[in-house]
């Protein structure tokens, strides 16, 4: 398995001096090579290939020296990125979609480079706790957890309020299996509870955003007011990156704290394989929805639990509001209704836990039937 370490970078003034200088020239190469696949296509109407534009770095180099200070893998990464855009933009439009075709990166807009083959060009020091980049140096990182399995590829990025981080992907021993508690639940999210499990525990919905919107108007309003291009108007862009920054911090403390309490707990985890983009559709509930981060949730959810060796299971959420959890009768229930009556049965109960019962009751099903 593939585990991700990501640890905060501290670099110097001249080191991101440096590391800014890497990402421009990167920023410039991607932009090239997309115009060179725009243009040989509407002249020739050819396609480039990938080693094809890898093969002419060596060329690119002759003009313009100052790509000579980013590694050289980085720029054959800068190649592969460009023919990643392109592919997905294939693979939507025979999709029969209609997507936006892959656009230049302005100025700003590059945040990211990859050593692919670590310790090529990026090797860490854990004794010393520094990070060895090709072309910037020693750089000082916080190692707040070791680094477990073998790292093989390395991203450095920069925030949009200017803090660096560097992500080690790395190719991880077998997994370490949690003891067996033969505890199964259901996991029904909503916006009234956050999640509610068929245990009868409901996890409250923090609402981070909606807690943070008025200030987050404030600083907005006070950078609508900075002319364009002053350095007063950036200083505030970054005021305004740092309020989303800690609403985004908080709640992917949020969704780690509680999956993984869920997983330590449960042996059989089921949840709704839920379409996000489809639901956010309704535009009165779209900010809501955006703001709990379902899909953050059960991502983590996902992932913790195979590494923990439980059962992870996502089910269709068809009719598991409707259905009565005891007797199986269906009836149609409007948003409003928060309380599950069945005529034919005669049980009452609370919408979200009959829901996250039927959950439970179809992912046993699946899990028995695959």
């Amino acid at each position: 398995m593939r585990k991700t370490f990501k640890y905060r970078l501290y670099p110097t003034r001249q080191q991101q001096r440096l590391l800014d200088q890497q990402l421009e020239e990167c920023r410039w190469l991607y932009n090239h090579l997309l115009a060179e696949r725009r243009d040989i296509w509407e002249q020739r109407q050819e396609s480039r290939r990938l080693y094809d534009q890898q093969a002419t770095l060596p060329a690119l180099k002759g003009e313009r020296p100052t790509l000579a200070g980013v590694h050289s893998q980085v720029l054959q990464n800068v190649a592969v990125r460009v023919d990643l855009a392109f592919q997905a933009f294939f693979r939507r439009v025979k999709a029969g979609e209609t997507p936006g075709y892959p656009r230049f990166r302005g100025k700003g807009r590059y945040e990211s480079i990859t050593f692919p083959q670590v310790p090529v060009g990026c090797r860490l020091d854990c004794d010393a706790r520094r990070l060895r980049i090709a072309n910037v140096g020693l750089v000082k990182v916080v190692l707040h957890r070791p680094l477990e399995g073998t790292p093989k590829t390395a991203t450095i990025s920069r925030s949009g309020t200017g803090k660096w981080y560097v992500c080690f992907s790395c190719a991880c021993a077998e997994p370490a299996p949690l003891p067996a508690t033969g505890q199964p639940v259901g996991i029904d999210v909503g916006l009234k509870t956050f999640a509610t499990l068929s245990t009868g525990a409901e996890i409250a919905n923090p609402r981070f955003f909606r807690q943070e919107e008025q200030a987050l108007a404030q600083v907005q309003r006070r950078l609508a007011k900075e002319e364009q291009g002053t350095p007063e108007r950036a200083r505030r862009r970054r005021v305004v990156a740092r309020a989303h920054e800690r609403v985004a911090w908080r709640r992917s403390d949020f969704a780690h704290q509680h999956s993984r309490r869920i997983v330590n707990t449960f042996d059989l985890i089921a949840v709704e394989d839920l379409a996000v983009n489809r639901v956010t559709h309704n535009h009165c509930l779209a900010k809501s929805i955006h703001d709990a981060a379902w899909s953050q949730f059960t991502s983590l959810l996902s992932y913790k639990a195979a590494w923990a060796g439980r059962r992870y299971v996502a089910v269709n959420p068809a009719y598991t509001s409707q259905d009565c959890s005891q007797c199986g009768h269906r009836q149609k229930l409007s948003l409003s209704d928060r309380t599950y009556t069945c005529p034919c049965c005669g049980l009452v109960l609370d919408r979200d836990l009959n829901a996250s019962l039927n959950i439970l009751r179809v992912g046993r099903h699946s899990l028995a039937s695959a």
